[in-house]
């Protein structure tokens, strides 16, 4: 890509997002007028400066999302569901703009870019469809008394709260089966990445969504702002994706109100290599887990377990794949990784690695940052690991490798179910007979087998233990976003 047309599509994407929040259908300033940096990380530069929401604009929002809550639950599915897939359409109408400014505020290589516009609209699209089959059931009692009627209503109004990696998937992973459920939204997007995010709800407004139904409130102080809001009685859900120490304090005010919630938290993704893997699939699939998003994803593979017969093996060709790779700015056309999130991701990712190499373990490539402007971190292997080594055993969120040793099914088994974590998981094995038994026996909420890839909006994506509570996607997400009432009949066929 050239310099001019670099700028020419940065200038477009730019142009695509507010930088204002959106409240009952209105772009406004912040309370008190202030704003926030948002920066390129393969840069430094500043791309915009945007409204930085205030405790009061936070109730504001509430306020707005609890006024439309009755007439938003009672418009018809289909109503709903044509608007989800109006913006479904748009968003694709509106890639190369989407996809540049995830690149532009995230780092992410411009075709990751692409492909996450893929994955995150489709969600818009499958929970449209989802819209028109919410069910309930109609049954006799066992006594044959009463008659069983339940029904489904919308939660309510709901917070979400999401992350800097993803950040058009993570929303409408979010708002899609809220809206299709019937449930009024407000959107906190995370302070590193808050542009995508706004051109979202910037379409959600163009295609007509009701003042109040979509809210979102960027702040660069989220505890303040979130604080009230879920202390107060008219938010029935909170929807978090991030860390585990912040979620878990989340919860914890949550429960002071009893608002329901859903916590899709830290990830250490096991990737087992048994000695009947096929080494081909087994490799490609490590890069593509590993390096997906520069690391920073909470479904990466984290540690990699590989049987003793295949290890020297399997960590000469993944270095070999990862050396071979080109880092730099995502807009370049030769980038195969871009930059993590901040310097302070980067540094935390470096000193892991070099805690690593102080216990004796061997760099077999990377293991470095690269200097200039911008967050780069060479992709790196890290074998002759101790079991208990911090790096393999603490998630990473960065293009990094660690490689232990194993014998046998039960030992792994051992390794990968000692983390508090739970989320995801990746086995390769040519035994059905295995498959199966990890199946039953990883600790994990999603398993990927003889695969690298496991995210689609029709499955549930979500983990166990210290993971998080709930699903989304799938039939199951628009779960998340409904309630259960019971109604007791009369037998109807009583003789009086």
């Amino acid at each position: 890509m050239q310099l001019t047309e670099r700028a020419a599509l940065t200038s477009q994407a730019l142009a695509a997002a507010p930088t204002q929040l959106f409240i009952g259908g209105t772009w406004r300033d912040s309370t008190v007028g202030t704003v926030f940096d948002v920066h390129n990380p393969s840069t430094g530069d500043v791309l915009a400066r945007v409204a930085d929401a205030q405790p009061d604009d936070g109730i504001a929002a509430l306020e707005a999302a609890a006024d439309a809550q009755q007439e938003w639950a009672a418009t018809a599915p289909r109503v709903r569901a044509d608007l989800l897939l109006s913006v479904f359409d748009r968003v694709h109408e509106l890639r190369d703009k989407f996809a540049t400014l995830m690149t532009l505020e995230m780092g992410k290589p411009l075709a990751e870019g692409y492909g996450e516009v893929t994955y995150g609209a489709e969600f818009l699209r499958w929970f449209a469809e989802e819209a028109v089959r919410i069910n309930g059931r109609y049954t006799s009692s066992p006594e044959g008394n009463l008659r069983v009627l339940t029904v489904k209503r919308p939660v309510g109004p709901s917070l979400f709260v999401t992350p800097w990696n993803f950040p058009l998937a993570m929303a409408t992973r979010k708002i899609a089966p809220a809206l299709a459920a019937g449930c009024t939204t407000i959107l906190k997007p995370a302070t590193l990445t808050p542009l995508t995010s706004l051109a979202l709800v910037k379409v959600f407004d163009e295609v007509g969504i009701p003042p109040g139904v979509v809210n979102i409130i960027p702040t660069s102080s989220a505890r303040p702002v979130t604080g009230p809001m879920i202390q107060d009685r008219r938010l029935r859900k909170i929807s978090f994706t991030g860390s585990t120490p912040v979620g878990m304090a989340l919860m914890e005010e949550a429960a002071r109100n009893v608002v329901r919630t859903s916590m899709e938290l830290g990830g250490c993704a096991p990737f087992i290599v048994f000695e009947d893997a096929d080494l081909d699939l087994a490799v490609a699939a490590a890069h593509k887990t590993k390096l997906r998003n520069m690391g920073e994803a909470c479904n990466a593979a984290n540690g990699f377990y590989v049987h003793v017969d295949l290890i020297e093996e399997f960590s000469r060709r993944l270095a070999e794949s990862f050396d071979s790779l080109v880092v730099g700015n995502g807009l370049d056309d030769s980038t195969d990784v871009g930059p993590m999130i901040s310097a302070e991701q980067r540094s935390s990712v470096s000193d892991m690695v070099c805690a690593a190499r102080e216990e004796g373990a061997d760099i077999l490539t990377g293991g470095e940052a690269i200097d200039g402007p911008g967050f780069f971190y060479r992709p790196t292997v890290v074998t002759n690991l101790r079991a208990d080594s911090a790096l393999i055993n603490d998630e990473i969120f960065g293009p990094v490798a660690p490689i232990v040793p194993f014998t046998t099914e039960e030992e792994v088994l051992g390794y990968a179910n000692n983390s508090m974590m739970g989320l995801s998981g990746y086995v390769h094995t040519g035994s059905m007979d295995r498959a199966l038994r990890m199946a039953e026996r990883l600790e994990v909420g999603m398993i990927g087998f003889n695969s690298g890839t496991i995210s689609n909006a029709a499955a549930p994506f979500g983990g166990v233990k210290h993971s998080g509570l709930g699903r989304e996607g799938g039939s199951e997400g628009i779960e998340e976003y409904l309630e259960t009432v019971y109604v007791g009949f009369e037998d109807p066929f009583k003789t009086v």
